[in-house]
């Protein structure tokens, strides 16, 4: 019999600890934000400038300024329940008696899909020390929780007429969420778009027959951009269409995701003879059967708003491909 309500123990509590993580609030915050807990002493000093040279510096590859995320500092004494259900947090504990020193990163703690990244240190100067350290993985894991929450709702709320029809050219999809139309379909090139009366995201996917001889520099995608997009891409009026701006020279990044490898490459667009402009990110990788290269070209046009916003959506779409022999 003891043995029995033991076990009987053991099992309640497993079910009471998945009825906890179920019962999580949904996360509160705008997209791109992120709560900073630490003392406002700090936060004004030189631990303060160390994070927003971090998380606050300029996002890359748009027209105006913009920070990577939008900060809010919250003092440990005002961290409540109010602020415990945020996105994103990056919690700073200065303890000199802590048993032990680093860089700690959680999920859903408070809030579900949730991001926590604790800071322990000594003092300011080793917590500044860390954030250096430990920067780019901690920039990497909140853009990777913003991403998951897109695409999450990408495939949650997806327009379903579009992926089939995506697969059948390129024998894969991304997961494209309610809104987006197909524009227009050839045997090598599709263009899908969210158009509203004053922004513009688009994604056009293309490929082209691969050479082994650099097909993934720099200069050969952006040869192969623009052009594809001249001829596919016409802007609004005769002898105008989309083109690679050439004032801000396109970097390209080598990205190794969910088991595919690709070039990503950042820059801005513009439209030839005339003054339409934006980012765009594109993934360029090799077919399955290595042949073709495909490019996932993510572009946004959103004159009177800041952009990062929208750049990180159509973005994380483009993350969200899946070939066909993966889907389930």
């Amino acid at each position: 019999m003891k043995r029995i309500v033991t076990l009987l123990a053991i099992v309640l509590a497993a079910v009471s600890c998945k009825g906890t993580k179920a019962l999580l609030p949904n996360v509160s915050g705008k997209a791109g934000e992120v709560i900073v807990v630490v003392e406002k002493a700090d936060w004004e000093g030189s631990l303060g400038d160390e994070v927003r040279s971090l998380l606050a510096s300029d996002c890359p590859f748009l027209p105006q300024k913009e920070p990577l995320y939008t900060l809010v500092n919250v003092i440990p004494t005002g961290f409540t329940d109010l602020f415990k259900v945020h996105r994103n947090i990056v919690k700073i504990d200065i303890a000199p008696q802590a048993a032990s020193f680093g860089v700690k990163y959680f999920k859903d703690v408070w809030a579900s899909p949730q991001c926590v990244i604790q800071i322990c240190a000594a003092d300011s100067g080793s917590a500044i020390e860390m954030l250096r350290e430990n920067g780019r993985q901690i920039i990497s894991t909140i853009e990777q929780a913003e991403r998951d929450r897109i695409i999450h709702n990408s495939i949650l709320y997806e327009e379903r007429s579009i992926a089939p029809q995506v697969s059948e050219v390129f024998g894969g999809s991304p997961h494209f969420p309610s809104g987006y139309k197909l524009r227009k379909k050839t045997d090598d090139f599709i263009w899908i778009a969210d158009e509203k009366q004053y922004t513009n995201q688009g994604i056009l996917i293309y490929k082209y027959p691969a050479t082994g001889q650099n097909d993934l520099s720099v200069d050969n995608i952006i040869a192969h951009r623009n052009e594809i997009l001249k001829d596919n891409v016409p802007g609004m009026f005769d002898n105008t269409y989309m083109t690679t701006g050439t004032f801000y020279a396109p970097s390209v990044e080598y990205i190794k995701y969910n088991g595919r490898d690709f070039a990503q490459t950042r820059g801005l667009w513009e439209v030839e003879n005339d003054f339409m402009g934006g980012p765009f990110v594109s993934h360029s990788f090799y077919s399955q059967d290595g042949k073709d290269i495909i490019v996932l070209d993510a572009f946004v046009y959103a004159p009177r708003y800041d952009k990062r916003h929208y750049l990180r959506q159509v973005e994380s779409i483009i993350y969200s491909l899946e070939w066909n022999k993966d889907k389930k």
